[in-house]
């Protein structure tokens, strides 16, 4: 059920809104300017609706707020008043309000505007994440995984732990293509994908389809041989598929895998270490194929095989 949030100094006027509501939506209510902010920002609301003229900090002073904040600026915010004047509604548009309700109450009014910023929100929402995610794998996709690692990075940082920087690839992809066509080659990158998300599942981790064959993951909280101890078992996971390839070269697709762990520092960037990562996938891939080789803080290296 869709989550609101009233904000109003009256509570009859809260309630009044909540009884119109409370049928369809799960309605919480605050009667201060300052207690609204601290909900608002600790619930995950679908839509606030937010009275302007209330004692200390008014509506269009939180309004602001709330339009800074990381946590609710992408939360429609509707601004519920007695006042009629034009300028007082343009100005609430202006700061970022989606809508506007005046006082009295009109029921039907009330319920057709909020399902109307519910549905746009829903809309949105799911836009916003298929834009995130890979038609083909269902992984998170390049666009997702730039601001993601970013905030893996800073959160490692933060936190004084370790982070790995996973690098896959899917071993002589080019000659699968060649041979079996690419509508194969596309079920091919899907299972993988599937092997991958079905091993690195701890809520910390983080893979993403990197493009066309090749695949990215971030891991925190890990050391180095830990980590390598680990991702040996997801290229054998890749492997006990038991896809067809063509022989000589491999019975089976692979994937090579290559990676590095490091406990960042403020000054560090993390386009330095996915270098790292990339240069022991393409180490895997010299000495081999379907192998793990990994870099630790120190440079100390695992090479699988």
């Amino acid at each position: 059920m869709e989550k609101i949030l009233i904000i109003d100094d009256s509570i009859v006027q809260a309630n009044v809104l909540r009884s119109i509501l409370n049928e369809e939506y799960e309605v919480s209510t605050s009667h201060t300017a300052e207690e609204g902010l601290r909900n608002a920002t600790s619930g995950q609301y679908s839509l606030i609706l937010l009275d302007v003229i209330m004692p200390g900090m008014d509506g269009f002073t939180l309004l602001k707020e709330l339009q800074e904040s990381a946590v609710t600026r992408r939360t429609p915010v509707i601004l519920i008043t007695s006042l009629t004047d034009v300028e007082h509604e343009v100005q609430g548009l202006i700061m970022g309000a989606v809508d506007y309700i005046t006082k009295p109450f009109s029921p039907p009014v009330v319920q057709a505007r909020v399902n109307t910023h519910i549905k746009l929100a829903r809309y949105r929402a799911q836009i916003e994440k298929e834009a995130m995610v890979d038609e083909l794998t269902g992984l998170a996709n390049r666009r997702q995984y730039d601001k993601q690692c970013i905030q893996k990075w800073n959160d490692a940082i933060r936190l004084n732990a370790p982070l790995s920087i996973c690098m896959f690839d899917i071993d002589r992809f080019k000659l699968y293509n060649d041979t079996y066509g690419h509508p194969a080659g596309d079920k091919v990158i899907a299972a993988v994908a599937g092997a991958l998300a079905a091993n690195l599942r701890r809520g910390t981790d983080f893979v993403a389809r990197y493009g066309g064959e090749e695949f990215v993951a971030i891991l925190m909280g890990s050391d180095p041989k830990t980590s390598f101890d680990h991702l040996r078992k997801v290229r054998q996971a890749v492997e006990d598929l038991h896809i067809p390839h063509t022989p000589p070269d491999s019975e089976w697709v692979t994937v090579s895998v290559g990676g590095i762990t490091v406990l960042p520092k403020n000054g560090d960037t993390y386009q330095t270490y996915l270098k790292i990562a990339d240069t022991m996938l393409y180490d895997a891939k010299r000495y081999g194929r379907n192998r793990v080789t990994w870099c630790g803080d120190g440079m100390e290296q695992w090479r699988e095989k």
